[in-house]
């Protein structure tokens, strides 16, 4: 049998989906980690080996979400076109969310760039939540052409309101966003395709 082409397309262009995603959560659970270990002692030293490492894993962890939203947002407009406005908001929602993390990383990280150009309040607040939105979006419109199950974007829910609860919830709500994220596979690409 011929695969159409739109079969070929979803698993080759779309390949390192799954691979992004299982490494960004996993980046954010050691950062979650890194986060904890460095408040034992009942403060955190933002010149600290901990400190330092875990927004490291942070920042690369927030490159590669980038990089499931972008690999997503291709693969929901090959698999089902008709939604593509839905799925460009939610794509550059998500986009802008996680340049707004990046922005308030590389504060923590270097402290002259937080003094040159400091995040006002709206990237503070409106980064994490249009990061999370849109890539929510993307989760739903993946389960709705079957890409993924329902219960899938629940975890990403559940992860991203735990760490939202209390940061010291990060690891357990980085394990979920990771649960959420792990169907993400070349077989389910291939049943859409």
């Amino acid at each position: 049998m011929i695969e159409t082409d739109s079969r070929v397309t979803a698993r080759t262009l779309y390949r390192w989906l799954r691979p992004a995603a299982v490494a960004a959560s996993l980046l954010l659970l050691g950062y979650g980690v890194l986060r904890l270990i460095d408040g034992f002692d009942g403060h955190r030293d933002k010149s600290g080996w901990a400190w330092l490492t875990g927004h490291s894993l942070f920042l690369l962890g927030i490159v590669l979400f980038a990089v499931v939203i972008v690999e997503l947002r291709g693969l929901l407009l090959v698999t089902s076109p008709r939604q593509k406005t839905l799925t460009d908001v939610a794509a550059g929602a998500g986009m802008v969310g996680a340049a707004g993390f990046v922005w308030v990383i590389l504060g923590d990280l270097f402290p002259r760039f937080a003094d040159a150009v400091p995040p006002p309040d709206l990237v503070l607040l409106g980064g994490p939540a249009l990061f999370e939105l849109g890539l929510l979006t993307l989760l739903i419109r993946a389960v709705v052409v079957r890409l993924l199950p329902v219960w899938a974007p629940v975890l990403v829910l559940a992860g991203f309101v735990a760490i939202a609860v209390n940061l010291d919830l990060l690891p357990i709500g980085a394990a979920l966003v990771f649960g959420g994220l792990l169907p993400l596979r070349p077989s389910a690409l291939r049943r859409a395709a």
